[in-house]
């Protein structure tokens, strides 16, 4: 995915800010925190990594099955590998 280097420092960013989110909920686990703060916690890194792949799945959706200058063929790849990531995505 060449295209994600245009957003590499965003998408790292978001990432690292996830792995601190994991950390923090190991953390919170270890210390025995409670359930509520733990579930809380667990809820947030969820939705970053959801926000994580919504981004990526729509920058797939507007560089290999969208751009005007792609090939059918090139176009109905990306169409394919969309579709098998949603699926893996949705179970």
């Amino acid at each position: 995915m060449a295209h994600t280097s245009i957003n590499k420092k965003k998408l790292v960013a978001r990432v690292r800010r996830i792995a601190g989110q994991l950390g923090a909920i190991e953390r919170a686990i270890e210390a025995e925190a409670g359930c509520s703060q733990i579930l809380q916690q667990a809820a947030a890194a969820r939705g970053a990594m959801s926000g994580l792949l919504e981004e990526l799945i729509e920058d797939h959706l507007r560089h290999h099955v969208a751009d005007p200058g792609l090939s059918e063929a090139d176009r109905q790849s990306g169409a394919d590998e969309l579709s098998l990531l949603i699926r893996r995505y949705s179970r």
